[in-house]
């Protein structure tokens, strides 16, 4: 009876699947109406300049509006929740990025998986971390920074853009390699992160480059050291963590999905026009000017660098024993 019973909701699922693809909307009509990005990080922050270049950009090729949709909180895990329920016709996007892999590996109820419900598209960009710290601190290297935060364990506080953002799982794998200990304060994105660094009521973060730059040329923030294996072109005279003594390499990286269950003629679509708005020249002076590297590709590279991602976070998540 079990059997059988299988066999039904195996068919049930094949029907109920032709009959959605049917009438979902034929890639050469699409899109005929407005398209919504939504993005679960304030206006001004890394991952809303993303979307508003991939919205412009879609935009003039389409000849169809795209709009960029705010809903920051719970590290951008209420605008991936609700693009995971909207309707699969390739008219409610997400923009997001490593933040929407790693928070489902913290939180084991999250009602949302982004591997079951989210289709990728295309991958946009990537930008270094930079460790910055306050002036106030005095401190000059990462090497003078642990040897304070051993000083006072418990007493440095560090922003990031949300429990279980990158900058957070990297930032604990930075106490925990180190041997230190600090207090997390999590914000709703970089800039009112980097605010409260600058005046002081956290002391140090590893924020995304172009929040700190324009701080650290002006004097009023440090930077320590940057995330990646490589130097980086926004800041080349900058040493890595791994210079710095400390075997880590993270980056931040920006991407668009679709709920799952949107058309593949759709998804190809999309990821074909992208791909091409951003080797254009606006997109070219968007991501020299806020720190970017352009990645690009298919969905199908997208998709194989997330589960090379997923993979990575999972292992950082166990090891500092973040999982709730």
């Amino acid at each position: 009876m079990m059997r059988w019973l299988k066999v039904a909701a195996v068919l049930t699922a094949i029907v109920s699947g032709a009959q959605a693809q049917a009438q979902a909307p034929a890639a050469g009509d699409y899109p005929n109406r407005a398209v919504h990005i939504v993005v679960g990080f304030v206006p001004g922050s890394s991952t809303d300049l993303v979307a508003r270049l991939m919205a412009n950009e879609w935009s003039r090729q389409f000849g169809q509006q795209f709009v960029v949709e705010n809903r920051p909180g719970a590290a951008s895990a209420i605008a991936a929740d609700a693009v995971a329920r909207a309707p699969k016709d390739g008219y409610t996007l997400l923009a997001g990025g490593g933040v929407n892999i790693s928070t489902g590996l913290l939180n084991a109820k999250q009602s949302f998986d982004m591997e079951r419900d989210f289709l990728p598209v295309i991958m946009v960009a990537g930008q270094p971390m930079i460790l910055a710290v306050h002036p106030s601190l005095n401190v000059k290297s990462v090497a003078e920074l642990i040897a304070l935060a051993k000083s006072k364990p418990g007493e440095l506080s560090y922003g990031s853009t949300g429990v279980g953002a990158i900058p957070h799982l990297l930032t604990e794998l930075f106490a925990l390699r180190t041997g230190i200990k600090m207090v997390h304060v999590p914000y709703q994105g970089s800039p009112q992160a980097t605010t409260d660094l600058l005046a002081g009521r956290v002391q140090l973060m590893f924020s995304p480059a172009a929040a700190v730059l324009p701080h650290i040329a002006s004097g009023a923030l440090k930077a320590l050291a940057t995330s990646t294996a490589t130097r980086s072109s926004a800041a080349p005279d900058l040493v890595t963590l791994k210079e710095s003594g400390v075997d880590l390499d993270a980056s931040l990286w920006f991407s668009i999905w679709a709920p799952a269950g949107t058309p593949r003629a759709v998804i190809d679509k999309l990821s074909r026009a992208g791909n091409l708005g951003i080797k254009g020249p606006e997109a070219q002076t968007m991501f020299k000017a806020q720190g970017f590297d352009a990645i690009g590709g298919s969905a199908e590279d997208f998709a194989k660098a997330q589960a090379a991602e997923l993979e990575k976070w999972k292992t950082a998540v166990e090891a500092a024993g973040l999982r709730k």
